[in-house]
């Protein structure tokens, strides 16, 4: 809001607003900076679901990606740089959703909640409101989610000379109302907001958390050292819990549905995990585990970097 300050707005009864805004702020620019990285794990998490679907376990030709750097570079090599980016205008969407109603969340649960007589926030506080958050935010963020999810597998798809299935945000929304009514935009909540609890158990808990611990008990001050330190933290144990929720969540939101708008592939997360077992082995639950954390670990600290600089800038306490 050009011209207001925030001491305006926080004196309106508008902290949460106020929060909300900077925490997308600082998301959006999270997520332009690490996009390549997230549209490379959707990527890897996708083709040995092909494998299966067209050979059968075990059977099939070479995948068509090796690893992280194989696969950035041959989405260069086939689709051009920019490809790089494809789906980033709805992953910037769901972040300013997801972002925002997370972080607000978890502020107003710690809030209400209150430290320790130390002025501590207890483990298990922190972790019940770090998966309550994340819970909240990725609910009201799925319909974006879907649409990103979908938008990145686009350039695969022309590749292996199959027809398109959305030309962008407002077609993609368009298509999936029409195949599954406004239930299809939510379409593989569930392991979506069970990935989103797990990643900010291990992101918000783990930052919050981490953060005090260096402020109570080392000479580092309330800087960027230390929220870089915190956040790089946050962003593995982030990663190690969330990997095979998120592989659950690409494969039930990319595979192909009825007319009733039910997937076809899979009944639901558990069968999902269950044929992803069966069919490559407990190792496919952490297929794309490293482009994830090389994504995490970056959108992390610029993330906290950027949230706690802003709110600094603005007159706001530290996070």
């Amino acid at each position: 809001m050009p011209g207001i300050s925030s001491d305006l707005l926080l004196t309106c009864g508008w902290p949460r607003v106020t929060k909300f805004i900077l925490s997308a702020c600082a998301a959006t620019v999270a997520e332009m900076v690490t996009f390549p990285l997230d549209l490379t794990k959707t990527r890897l998490q996708i083709q040995g679901e092909a494998a299966i679907k067209q050979h059968g376990p075990g059977g099939g030709p070479q995948m068509a990606y090796r690893g992280m750097m194989g696969t950035a570079l041959g989405i260069v090599r086939e689709e051009g740089p920019l490809k790089l980016w494809q789906g980033a205008t709805p992953a910037v969407y769901r972040h300013i959703v997801y972002s925002g109603v997370r972080m607000v969340t978890y502020e107003q649960f710690r809030d209400v909640l209150g430290r320790s007589e130390d002025d501590t926030f207890p483990l298990w506080k922190a972790a019940i409101g770090g998966m309550l958050a994340g819970a909240v935010g990725q609910f009201m963020a799925s319909p974006t989610d879907l649409v990103k999810v979908q938008m990145q597998m686009e350039g695969r798809r022309r590749l292996e000379g199959k027809p398109p299935r959305v030309h962008g945000v407002y077609q993609a929304v368009l298509k999936i109302i029409s195949e599954g009514g406004i239930r299809g935009l939510w379409a593989g909540w569930v392991p979506n907001v069970q990935r989103a609890a797990l990643v900010n158990l291990g992101d918000l808990t783990t930052y919050d958390t981490v953060k005090h611990i260096l402020l109570r008990n080392t000479s580092l001050q309330d800087n960027s050292l230390c929220h870089g330190l915190a956040s790089t933290c946050s962003g593995l144990v982030a990663a190690t819990m969330g990997t095979p929720a998120d592989v659950i969540k690409t494969r039930i939101m990319n595979q192909p549905r009825d007319m009733n708008g039910r997937g076809v592939l899979y009944t639901s997360s558990i069968d999902c995990l269950i044929q992803s077992v069966k069919g490559e082995g407990f190792i496919s639950l952490y297929k794309g585990f490293l482009p994830t954390w090389m994504r995490m670990a970056p959108w992390s600290m610029t993330f906290w970097l950027s949230f706690e600089q802003i709110r600094k800038t603005m007159g706001i306490s530290s996070f």
